[in-house]
């Protein structure tokens, strides 16, 4: 599989890297299984959360890792931090304690001394820039954590942090997909006053070209806020049937087409996959294996309901 550099790091990434939230609910053996199947389709880039789970998804990935004995400089591991939930509450607290805690709990389930990338997981409207610049020197000091980045955050929440924090912002995870594509649409409809004109993600698109920031896509395959999966959906007739036409035309299955096209979009995304099927991990990496023609990507952006001025 093809890889490409995050942001500014020198971390060399499969273009498809796989989120492990599920795998909390996975038996040892399965979760071992999903692991080397990644491995086997090339993927080398791993991403977990101290709430998958509430932790049992970082702790299945860790065992998982264990039994197969794989060097550890082998592959990248990323884990995001900063959302606290209770049995009444949840918060974002990007205080330093508990960003420290975050990377120090994850370590301890993950079992190595280190991460590759660590994330802030959805903005903190309390933040407090001096604060995450703390957590950060003393992590990388520590040699607890390579890079950073930030999820689900807006051009000026990065500039903000960017007032104290001096490491590199090296990723920005953000939900994008065939039916999710709002950073696309207001560029389309630029300066026109339907609803898909509305800058709703604040030019995040061009902001992480601009800043060499590595745009990673979650629920690649999802409609809506985790709404389902569009593939071989009712719901989305003319959308499957581009997809199953260009699936033919490729040889393989419309997850890859799905999948192929974010990757064709020039930003050079990376695509977290969530799935712990193994059949379901070989369809979507396929997805790195052909290049879509400018005319197939935007056939595809039609059928999914979209329109041009």
């Amino acid at each position: 599989m093809e890889k490409i550099k995050l942001g500014v790091s020198d971390l060399n990434a499969s273009r498809v890297g796989l989120g492990v939230m599920r795998m909390g609910t996975r038996s040892e053996s399965d979760a071992q299984k999903t692991v080397e199947s990644a491995l086997s389709r090339g993927i080398n880039f791993f991403e977990s959360s101290n709430i998958y789970g509430n932790g049992k998804s970082s702790a299945s990935f860790g065992k998982a890792l264990k039994s197969i004995q794989i060097a550890r400089e082998s592959i990248l591991i990323q884990s995001k931090g900063g959302i606290i939930r209770g049995d009444n509450f949840k918060r974002v607290d990007f205080s330093k304690d508990n960003l420290i805690k975050s990377v120090e709990d994850e370590l301890q389930r993950l079992g190595t001394d280190y991460l590759d990338s660590f994330v802030l997981h959805r903005p903190d409207v309390l933040v407090e820039p001096e604060e995450v610049a703390e957590a950060f020197n003393s992590l990388e000091k520590s040699g607890k954590v390579r890079y950073f980045g930030v999820s689900n955050q807006n051009p000026l929440d990065i500039e903000l942090l960017k007032t104290a924090v001096k490491q590199p912002l090296i990723v920005n995870q953000l939900q994008f997909s065939i039916m999710h594509t709002g950073m696309i649409d207001q560029q389309v409809h630029v300066n026109s006053v339907d609803n898909e004109g509305i800058m709703r993600d604040a030019e995040l698109l061009a902001y992480s070209r601009l800043n060499n920031m590595t745009i990673q896509t979650w629920s690649p395959l999802q409609f809506g806020y985790f709404g389902g999966v569009f593939i071989d959906n009712d719901k989305f007739p003319i959308l499957n049937e581009k997809l199953r036409q260009l699936a033919n035309k490729y040889s393989t299955s419309k997850s890859a087409i799905a999948i192929a096209w974010i990757l064709r979009h020039p930003a050079r995304m990376q695509v977290i996959i969530g799935s712990m099927s193994d059949s379901h991990i070989r369809e979507m990496t396929d997805g790195d294996k052909f290049l879509l023609t400018r005319q197939e990507w935007y056939d595809i952006y039609f059928a999914a309901g979209n329109t041009m001025p």
